[in-house]
């Protein structure tokens, strides 16, 4: 039998020009930062957050993308209630935020973190931009990724907010 690497799973879903597959590796409420090791192919712990803080939502990848910073593109995942380190969500992009890292070693790279809503959510249905999140929870999760970077000595600028045209646009270009 021939099984196929989480990490070479279809980036779209067949049925669908607009949604995706999203790998989960930190659900939702976790402290525990893990992520998919494709060495070993099994989920990692990678480190974890200070007390008091959590991922505010699910936090995963798109199979079959390379990011600028060599990593799969990044996802952070609206949905009703936190699944598990390798569930695959289908997904709709609804958004991006375009962000550069400054590494520990010195060098800034792009790693952009999408931001995409379960295809069966109940409670996100109605959102399909980055516009139709209230402003708190954006900034909130602006914030999130600010601090989390803080922690590991890194810093994280958020250039700019997009829509889920420009999403689609970074995904293609990190498939090929």
């Amino acid at each position: 039998m021939t099984t196929t690497s989480l990490l070479d799973l279809p980036s779209r879903v067949p049925h669908s020009r607009k949604r995706v597959h999203v790998v989960v590796e930190t659900p939702k409420g976790g402290r525990n930062k893990v992520a998919f090791d494709a060495d070993l192919q099994a989920f990692k712990l990678k480190g974890v957050l200070p007390e008091g803080h959590s991922f505010p939502y699910d936090f995963g990848f798109i199979p079959s993308t390379k990011a600028e910073d060599g990593d799969p593109l990044d996802v952070l995942l609206l949905l009703d209630a936190p699944t598990f380190s390798g569930c695959v969500v289908e997904a709709r992009l609804i958004g991006a935020l375009e962000i550069a890292q400054e590494e520990k070693d010195g060098r800034t790279v792009r790693n952009d973190r999408l931001l995409a809503v379960a295809a069966d959510s109940r409670e996100h249905k109605s959102i399909h931009t980055l516009n139709d999140l209230p402003s708190d929870t954006l900034h909130e999760i602006e914030h999130f990724f600010i601090s989390y970077n803080e922690v590991k000595g890194q810093t994280l600028t958020v250039l700019h907010r997009v829509g889920p045209e420009r999403a689609h646009k970074l995904l293609r270009r990190a498939q090929s």
